[in-house]
């Protein structure tokens, strides 16, 4: 797909300046506030700039959406809406931690504001780290490219991914348990029992960089949990330009994401910025977490 094309382009000038934020002064905050409340990182700021650039110079794109822009972007032309999340886990950077990059197709429509999940065109996911990998998927498979830092293109690596039905590790933000419902904390107590006979405990993989610890997932099997809470009833992960785009993914390579009530895929959104909780990795270990989260309401 062309736009993913451009998308992967804009990805590796991001990459570039992610490797020289500390030398190019691109860390740290740059005193503003988003539309989510959250300090704007300088990186998300040169980040969004980018995106922005490739995705109008591409022709293809009517509507962009993303996390640093209050509303919607007309661009003109083109059949299709994007939505991104230009570096997720921006803090990561101060300290040259693994962070990364998001996007969501969709056919466009008006306001910006598109259907269920499922009738994403494409999605996409970048991690920036030791080795650039932009795992994306056009509704044919999941599919993993690797930066080759001399052409400065993204190859073909890992075609057809499939993620294992089961995996021994977990990412949570684990101190937020004090917030955590009844159901979700007798979930994570169940994936750290000690019950060998199981496969418990599970190992904690949580490095604050949503993109990083799925990659993982992507590749060995597992969960990657960010719930609701009594602080933050639907979470902080929001559903069009992050939750909906990795459950994409994940369903294309056989693994499973939900809300713990409701598949991300079928939930309808209400607003660009919607927040939805989200347990995302193999089936087993998703379908675990549902089990408790429904018990819990049936209570």
């Amino acid at each position: 797909m062309e736009l993913i094309a451009s998308v992967a382009v804009a990805a590796d000038r991001i990459e570039a300046l992610v490797r020289r934020a500390t030398l190019v002064h691109l860390v740290g905050m740059t005193g503003a506030t988003n539309v989510q409340g959250e300090a704007v990182h300088k990186l998300d700021e040169a980040a969004n700039r980018i995106l922005v650039d490739a995705v109008r110079a591409s022709g293809r794109v009517a509507i962009l959406v993303s996390e640093e822009m209050a509303e919607p972007l007309p661009l003109g032309g083109g059949p299709f809406a994007l939505y991104i999340d230009p570096v997720d886990g921006s803090s990561n950077a101060d300290v040259n931690g693994s962070l990364g990059s998001i996007f969501s197709v969709h056919a466009a429509v008006p306001a910006g504001l598109p259907p269920a999940g499922r009738a994403q065109r494409g999605s996409g996911c970048v991690m920036y780290g030791p080795g650039p990998s932009l795992m994306v998927t056009w509704g044919r498979g999941l599919h993993e490219f690797a930066l080759d830092p001399d052409a400065r293109r993204f190859v073909l690596a890992r075609p057809d991914l499939r993620l294992p039905p089961s995996g021994r590790t977990y990412a949570v933000n684990s101190g937020r348990r004090t917030y955590w419902t009844a159901g979700v904390r007798a979930f994570v107590d169940d994936l750290t029992a000690d019950d060998g006979r199981r496969g418990r405990p599970y190992s904690l993989r949580y490095s604050g960089s949503l993109t990083a610890d799925l990659h993982r997932i992507l590749l060995e099997g597992g969960v990657y949990c960010y719930p609701g809470d009594a602080k933050a009833a639907d979470g902080k992960l929001r559903l069009l330009y992050e939750a909906s785009p990795l459950a994409l993914l994940a369903e294309q390579g056989g693994g499973r994401a939900s809300s713990g009530r409701a598949p991300i895929l079928d939930i309808i959104p209400r607003t660009i910025h919607q927040r939805v909780p989200l347990y995302i990795g193999s089936v087993a270990e998703v379908e675990l977490a549902e089990a408790y989260v429904r018990q819990e309401g049936a209570r």
